[in-house]
């Protein structure tokens, strides 16, 4: 595990890949370690949090670490606890009803996952104070990030945040943690291969900027993680902290590009879609939801990358189209996000121009930095983490809507652009979803 990397990393002598000098990151400290709930005082003092606490949990981090660490730091801090409902939704009101709470607070610590994190981080970064994190579960890639997954109005955004000074992640906890969340955070972290595919392909087609530096600091972890994706499911600590340090580094990878580009694209979006639009769906963990369609996209990059040339279509995109899919108001705020790598005939042309001179050298760059689909679901199954929609209980007629749909709620262009572009989508979806209710996989 690359703990001299991480300190390196911390410190400010960590070379810059990509040429910038040293990488640097706001977080001040990231302990992985165990018996850090007692340890809690003498972390906290090291990052000038103030003296009155506001510690944020849920019930059920309350009781595997929440109530530990609030008893600890109340020997030597003012602090108030504040239990949000089970589970709760990371909107913009679950934000307001923490910020309420806390005026009289110096700074901020959070004791949870995923939402809690979120939640707690977006609510000190409007009110303008320090926060940090002891995490509960290994469960996903946000904990050291400077953006939020946030609902906000209807849609879901990652809004930039404040980030924490201290991230403390207790071995036993997240070993103890639900077998899914530990999963899920499996989830989050081996579509590491799809994203980056993604963010490469939207550099060498659109121009966007792409960085080195944030696959650099997994490039150590993530294939012993991979390898020892089976220890996961059995709660083994060395597992446990590979999926840590890996979860830690994908997050500094986002802080250092300033976005969660390097771990967010194609994949998320279709997650992102069944968030926004899907009702009445089972409850699954986010990481959950990327493990399923992290498979998906990545059959899909191996599909289109491995075509020998490609044909542009023109682009039946509209606000028109839009709003059929998504309704006036909705409509309009993703055609807005959309608009920016809408392709009008100028573009295609730029683009039919380039595919036809370098694609050959555009899918040897892709394949260099994917990994095969066969092994990310062999991975998946070995963790314990599902990989088919039927395993989390999406229904098929939902997921092939997502497929189709999810490239229109954001300016990211990805895998599922490019396949809508040149006329292989529709296609696609209908053989990854077939008619019927996924007879042949189990239930997770």
């Amino acid at each position: 595990m690359s703990q001299q990397t991480l300190e390196r990393l911390l410190s400010g002598r960590l070379a810059d890949p990509d040429g910038n000098g040293v990488l640097t990151v706001p977080v001040r400290s990231v302990v992985i370690d165990c018996d850090l709930a007692r340890a809690a005082p003498d972390l906290i003092s090291k990052l000038d949090l103030g003296g009155r606490l506001c510690s944020v949990m849920d019930p059920a981090s309350a009781a595997a670490m929440g109530n530990a660490v609030s008893e600890a730091l109340a020997t030597r801090y003012r602090v108030r606890p504040i239990i949000t409902q089970l589970a709760p939704h990371p909107d913009m009101d679950a934000v307001r009803q923490v910020m309420a709470q806390v005026a009289d607070a110096d700074g901020l610590v959070a004791v949870g996952s995923g939402s809690i994190n979120d939640i707690t981080k977006h609510a000190a970064h409007l009110t303008g104070k320090p926060y940090a994190v002891f995490g509960t579960a290994p469960s996903m890639n946000g904990y050291t990030s400077i953006s939020a997954a946030i609902t906000e109005d209807g849609l879901k955004k990652s809004l930039p945040s404040t980030a924490p000074r201290g991230v403390f992640l207790d071995l036993a906890v997240l070993a103890a943690a639900p077998k899914r969340l530990i999963a899920a955070g499996f989830g989050d972290s081996i579509c590491r291969a799809t994203a980056q595919t993604d963010w490469l392909l939207s550099h060498l087609l659109m121009a966007t900027p792409y960085r080195e530096a944030p696959f650099v600091l997994l490039a150590e972890d993530e294939p012993a993680l991979v390898a020892n994706a089976a220890g996961l499911a059995g709660g083994d600590r060395r597992a446990i902290a590979l999926l840590a340090h890996t979860l830690v580094m994908s997050g500094f990878g986002m802080t250092i590009c300033g976005g969660s580009y390097p771990a967010s694209q194609s994949e998320h979006l279709i997650a992102h879609y069944m968030d926004m639009l899907g009702t009445d769906l089972p409850q699954a963990y986010h990481g959950e939801h990327i493990a399923v369609t992290t498979m998906s996209v990545a059959r899909l990059q191996e599909h289109v990358v491995g075509l020998q040339s490609l044909r542009l279509l023109p682009s039946s995109d509209s606000p028109a189209t839009f709003h059929q899919a998504f309704g006036a108001a909705l409509g309009e705020a993703c055609w807005k996000s959309f608009a920016a790598k809408h392709r009008d005939a100028a573009t295609n042309n730029r683009l039919q121009h380039l595919v036809d001179e370098r694609w050959p050298e555009i899918r040897a760059k892709l394949k260099r930095v994917s990994r095969p689909a066969a092994q990310i679901e062999a991975a998946l199954a070995a963790a314990g983490a599902p990989s088919h929609p039927d395993m989390v209980g999406i229904p098929a007629m939902f997921y092939r809507e997502a497929l189709l749909n999810a490239r229109k709620i954001r300016d990211r262009f990805g895998i599922l652009d490019l396949a809508e572009a040149v006329g292989e989508l529709n296609g696609y979806v209908a053989r990854e979803v077939p008619s019927g209710v996924f007879a042949s996989h189990a239930s997770h």
